[in-house]
């Protein structure tokens, strides 16, 4: 008997298998194998592999695992380099219910302990390159997984930490093993931890949903056509690779693993698999566009490169396009599955000269196609900030593409989504035509006699000096003003004398006095493995050198 409370299209019209699927982007290996069986989807040094072996690989990985007992909610920690089982990983071990947990192969002992004790890990795959690090790490942790090494065959070291190796495990694994999708398109599929640089990292769930979303926001941002050439620059540790792994997938595309990032391997691989893609923090656009002669290729065409960070410098977007590279400037966080707004470019940018071109590039820009609210607040308010480019607020998101929450951390998870919006912790401005513009991380916004500086906005200036390749700036104490912006500085190899005082005159030349830096240190920038500049440990440099 039909429910007269309900309207004609609630009666009779219910949700059932026929027309209802959890959304998951591991699906798309699927239709790849079955599409585009014999096109090539993976390349690492003389080892290729097609769709449909990739697919078979995949699921013999997803077979293995649930011999050992691996299902869902189990996690799954993958250590290691951008090579074929990660990339496997990122799809074997969710058709096994499981969930994976990419680590930062850049951390220390101590760090991979806690993650893995914090997120139960029953399995690690680990690249034997870290196996040091790795060994010490299970010393120190109180859960005992299964350590399957992944001997790759370029890996520097060689040794063995657990009983079996990737290719024997995944050969006991079924060929044939049946491609199950998620019971619920809200399932967990990744655990991607957060950089930990004040205190313990917090571990970010995604769901299967939101990973099918971002992967097709992606594409569509970059506008990305059928079968693209990736060349994996980005590691995939990394957002799980920004979730280009699954882009390229549902695009039928190819996989150019990379274990070593450098200029001379990335022109290379540009020119000997006809790249057509690659991702990078902006410090990666500058050591391309800043090889040395010998290490440079002529580009066989125009290179799309996706960028994401505070802000690339205008200098760097505009010797990168010269060079032949054409850029899309992204911004996300681990919390919106990597890159979820992007600078989506106007037909008439095109009359505009080098240098204005270039400052609209830098804005952060637009939200994706599959982000539902993007806004620039005040955090006390939560109204939105006047569209003047000069107001900063709080970078706001909400929607499908932001992560569950932050595993057993309510406290946190409640923080970060409190008044219906994640808040990022990163300010911004709004300019009149609704793209945004990134000016600081809250904590690096430097108060020098009551007044506001952007750190970004001195950086900009620094990256503008002819001899200076990178700079950072952080607050130093100041007796008299509070603080004062202290330059961290890496010059290029043919510059010549450049002393303190000339760039401290150089950035009064172009900033209001009291923005220039009073304090300027040459040396090498430290980086994460994804080449941000860890400001974090400038700042206590900063901070141990004492007040001006």
């Amino acid at each position: 008997m039909n429910n007269p409370a309900l309207n004609q299209y609630e009666r009779d019209l219910d949700q059932v298998a026929a027309n209802y699927t959890p959304q998951s982007p591991i699906s798309w290996l699927q239709r790849s194998a079955a599409v585009y069986p014999d096109r090539l989807a993976v390349v690492h040094g003389e080892r290729r592999f097609t769709w449909m072996e990739t697919f078979t690989r995949c699921r013999q990985l997803a077979s293995a695992l649930s011999q050992r007992g691996i299902g869902r909610g189990d996690t799954v920690a993958v250590i290691a380099t951008n090579i074929p089982a990660f990339y496997e990983g990122l799809f074997g071990i969710a058709a096994a219910g499981a969930v994976i947990n990419p680590i930062n192969i850049r951390l220390d002992a101590e760090a991979i302990a806690f993650i893995l004790d914090h997120g139960e890990a029953k399995v690690v795959m680990t690249d034997t390159e870290f196996a040091p690090t790795v060994r010490e790490a299970l010393a120190k942790c109180s859960v005992k997984p299964l350590v399957i090494d992944i001997a790759d065959v370029d890996a520097p070291c060689h040794d063995r930490l657990g009983d079996i190796e990737y290719e024997e495990f995944i050969a006991a694994g079924d060929p044939e093993f049946p491609w199950t999708l998620p019971a619920s398109e809200w399932d967990a599929l990744a655990l991607c931890y957060t950089s930990g640089t004040t205190g313990n990292p917090k571990g970010v769930v995604y769901h299967h949903r939101g990973a099918y979303l971002n992967a097709v926001g992606c594409g569509l941002a970059w506008n990305m056509n059928h079968h693209p050439v990736y060349l994996w620059t980005l590691p995939m540790f990394h957002c799980c690779g920004w979730t280009f792994p699954w882009t390229i997938a549902a695009l039928g595309g190819t996989n150019v693993c990379l274990r070593r990032v450098a200029a001379k391997n990335i022109y290379d691989a540009i020119a000997d698999h006809k790249v057509t893609h690659f991702c990078g923090a902006p410090i990666v656009l500058n050591f391309i566009v800043n090889a040395a002669a010998d290490e440079k290729q002529p580009l066989p065409h125009t290179v799309e490169v996706m960028t994401a960070g505070a802000a690339p410098p205008a200098a760097v977007l505009k010797a990168t396009e010269k060079a032949g590279f054409r850029i899309t400037h992204t911004y996300g966080l681990t919390e919106t599955y990597g890159p979820a707004v992007f600078n989506a470019p106007q037909d008439d940018w095109q009359g505009l000269d080098e240098d204005a071109y270039a400052e609209k590039l830098i804005r952060q820009g637009v939200r994706y196609h599959v982000l539902e609210d993007l806004d620039v607040l005040d955090p006390d308010t939560m109204q939105p900030v006047p569209r003047d480019g000069e107001t900063m607020g709080e970078i706001m998101f909400k929607g499908n593409v932001v992560m569950r929450g932050y595993l057993k951390n309510k406290k946190a998870t409640e923080e970060a989504f409190s008044g219906g919006y994640f808040h990022s912790g990163d300010l911004a401005v709004m300019h009149a035509d609704g793209y945004l513009q990134i000016k600081d991380r809250s904590k690096d916004i430097i108060i020098s006699g009551g007044e506001n500086i952007s750190s970004i906005e001195v950086e900009e200036t620094l990256y503008k000096h002819p001899d200076i390749l990178e700079a950072a700036v952080v607050a130093r104490p100041d007796d008299k003003w509070g603080e004062t912006p202290c330059a961290f500085v890496t010059l290029k190899a043919d510059a010549g004398a450049v002393t303190e005082e000339d760039v401290i005159a150089y950035c009064r030349d172009k900033l209001a006095r009291f923005k220039a830096p009073k304090t300027i240190v040459f040396t090498e920038l430290p980086k994460t493995a994804t080449g941000k500049i860890q400001k974090f440990k400038l700042r206590a440099q900063s901070e141990a050198m004492g007040s001006l």
